[in-house]
């Protein structure tokens, strides 16, 4: 039998990152600037990331896209994709083609 704190791992790192302090709730506003910027301002105010900001807040946000919010609603993971796009923008890197 798999117990409730093994099922809910990602919802564990997703609130007690040791990385980044996040805005309570981020992950389901519904403007991606928003998230974005709460998830920079995250990044560059943690004194504990390994990683630059950029990529501490980029590997938070597709962490939970890909793992904690696999049971998202379509229209919210379109609202967190166009936040990656954002959070892109803010930091001034440009999206890689594929």
């Amino acid at each position: 039998m798999i117990t409730a704190r093994k099922k809910r791992w990602s919802q564990h790192v997703t609130e007690k990152s040791d990385a980044l302090d996040l805005d309570k709730g981020v992950f389901t506003w519904k403007n991606p600037k928003r998230i974005a910027a709460s998830l920079k301002r995250s990044a560059e105010h943690s004194r504990r990331r390994k990683s630059g900001a950029f990529r501490s807040a980029m590997s938070m946000l597709t962490f939970y896209v890909n793992r904690g919010g696999k049971d998202l609603p379509e229209t919210q993971k379109a609202v967190l994709e166009r936040a990656k796009d954002e959070l892109r923008a803010q930091f001034g890197r440009a999206r890689k083609e594929r």
